[in-house]
């Protein structure tokens, strides 16, 4: 926040010294008799120091012109976000909503979707689960679709490769499968997923052998560039409709968001 007052300072500044040097670059021009070139007029002139002196006293009796300005840029910014976003999810529709490699919860063939972006050792993904398990019980309509999106180092990506190779073999557990490993206790590593994939029944020699499918890097490297155009940076992060929601805002936020998704329809 200082960094960002700081460079607000700057602008106000910049654009302040800008207004000054444009009053005296467009002040009246007096033409000396006899001669076609105009004279600038002696009182109209204002050095750097003057024009300093106005823009430290301006600020220093406005302090709340830096905040305005703080404001309008972040409102300025979020906008800009909230467009590119559109083109993306547009151009990118298959891949955020339907790709092969996501798992589904709640109602397959709901009418509405929304895709979580997650980590297995983000606390707040942690906590976001319980919004997840209360909108698709209580919205029979609700997709619920899990990205995996490994951020938190190397536990949580070899964490993900067993939850997708495990996805691989067995998509109808899934759900099991990511509830336990999430919901659970303790930091979600390689061997603590494949103890929940040996538990729900999977082979391990079959488990391990799906590990190294090459398409499992390929789907993370897909994730993570759709990510970085949408702008996304930390879990859980959420698209719901043609909008990006960012954060672990609450069952009530997402229940508000997938409302006005259905209200469109």
């Amino acid at each position: 926040m200082k960094k960002a007052l700081l460079l607000g300072t700057t602008g106000v500044a910049v654009v302040l010294a800008m207004l000054a040097f444009g009053f005296v670059a467009g002040s009246p021009q007096i033409a000396k008799a006899g001669t076609a070139q105009p004279v600038q007029a002696a009182d109209t002139r204002i050095d750097r120091a003057e024009v300093e002196g106005i823009i430290r006293d301006y600020l220093l009796k406005n302090p709340e012109v830096l905040l305005e300005v703080q404001d309008a840029l972040e409102a300025k910014q979020k906008e800009e976000q909230r467009i590119a976003a559109l083109g993306v999810i547009k151009d990118a529709k298959d891949q955020i909503f339907n790709s092969a490699f996501d798992g589904v919860v709640g109602n397959p063939n709901g009418k509405v979707t929304i895709v979580e972006f997650y980590d297995y050792n983000c606390g707040f993904c942690k906590r976001a689960i319980e919004d997840m398990r209360a909108l698709t019980k209580s919205d029979p309509d609700l997709r619920f679709v899990l990205k995996e999106f490994p951020i938190l180092g190397p536990d949580s990506q070899k964490a993900s490769v067993v939850s997708m190779a495990f996805h691989l073999m067995m998509p109808e557990k899934y759900g099991e499968f990511h509830n336990a490993l999430l919901g659970g206790q303790g930091r979600a590593t390689e061997a603590a997923a494949i103890k929940i994939a040996l538990s729900l029944g999977a082979d391990e020699a079959t488990l391990r052998e799906k590990m190294k499918d090459a398409s499992i890097p390929q789907a993370f490297s897909k994730t993570y560039d759709l990510a970085n155009k949408l702008a996304i940076t930390g879990t859980p992060s959420y698209v719901v409709g043609n909008e990006v929601v960012f954060g672990a805002l609450g069952q009530d936020v997402l229940a508000e968001k997938i409302k006005a998704v259905k209200a469109a329809l």
